[in-house]
């Protein structure tokens, strides 16, 4: 008799393939692949992120989101950015995920709490009269100032309108953590050069430990900024939730806006509120893109 076998090689790539159900949601344009763990977690979550991700042979997004089961809150959000990084939050996703918790009936109530990596935040879900989601607003936490805790590496109490050399020039920097950090440059005018080519430089820069988010901000009137970003670990995207909280906390520190603000992105506007209690308040849209099913790993090509 003759008994035919597979190659061990093969077995072991079967035995690591991994059947994903995801969902593709967008908040401001800021797109995440979304992942229901709540009675199984991913086995690597890193290299799914860097595979689902990929906008050529992957899914496509910003990162990856897993919705986790939690002891503390309603759920617990973990995210990881498309070099496999894991963040600690992000307002655009924070928002969606609370938009899928309470569509697929995982919460009771429009307001609910959500575990992150910058602690636990609320969430309230707005809906209109046929009971749709149409709106959502989340805390943001407070904003963090002092350099060791956001951390940068510079002396003081808070990093405000500090200069900053770069290349052959001086530019002025406002640093705020929303439990991740963000340099904040306030200009006349955005360029693509300064997202694109200064933004990937200044992530790095030697003041970060941690690396950094960059974002440059033109303020329009003491109601409205401009913004755009360009995101640790992700390169620019159309929006950055926390990105838009550091700005509307840096704008009220150097006195160019009030403490409610609208910030508008690539990807659409964000109302920021920056509160009396020092906590940040976000409202904005959260939209689903499509569902599916995907096998990981991903075929790849050939180096």
């Amino acid at each position: 008799m003759i008994v035919l076998q597979r190659p061990v090689n093969k077995l072991r790539e079967e035995a690591m393939s991994e059947r994903i159900e995801f969902t593709k949601m967008q908040g401001a344009g800021n797109d995440y692949v979304y992942v229901n763990c709540m009675e199984r977690m991913l086995q690597n979550p890193a290299s799914a992120a860097q595979q689902l991700a990929d906008r050529h042979f992957g899914v496509g997004g910003d990162g990856l989101v897993l919705i986790c089961s939690s002891d503390v809150a309603s759920a617990e959000m973990r995210m990881f950015n498309p070099d496999g990084s894991e963040a600690q939050n992000c307002g655009n996703a924070l928002r969606c995920v609370s938009r899928y918790l309470f569509d697929q009936g995982l919460v009771d109530d429009t307001r609910f709490k959500i575990e992150t990596g910058a602690g636990v935040l609320e969430a309230e879900v707005h809906l209109n009269e046929d009971n749709v989601v149409t709106a959502i607003t989340v805390d943001m936490g407070r904003p963090i100032l002092e350099p060791r805790l956001v951390p940068v590496d510079h002396e003081g109490e808070a990093v405000i309108a500090a200069p900053f050399p770069f290349r052959d020039r001086e530019l002025q920097v406002t640093v705020v953590s929303m439990g991740n950090p963000h340099a904040v440059f306030f200009v006349s005018e955005i360029t693509d050069e300064m997202v694109l080519d200064w933004g990937s430089e200044i992530e790095t820069h030697a003041w970060f430990p941690e690396n950094t988010n960059v974002e440059f901000a033109r303020v329009i009137d003491p109601d409205t900024i401009e913004m755009r970003v360009w995101e640790r670990g992700a390169g620019e995207t159309l929006a950055c939730g926390t990105g838009a909280a550091a700005v509307a906390v840096a704008s009220n520190l150097n006195g160019f806006t009030k403490r409610e603000v609208t910030v508008r992105l690539l990807g659409g506007d964000l109302r920021l509120v920056w509160r009396s209690d020092d906590r940040v308040e976000k409202t904005g849209p959260a939209e689903y893109i499509f569902s599916g099913t995907v096998t990981l790993p991903l075929p790849r090509p050939r180096a």
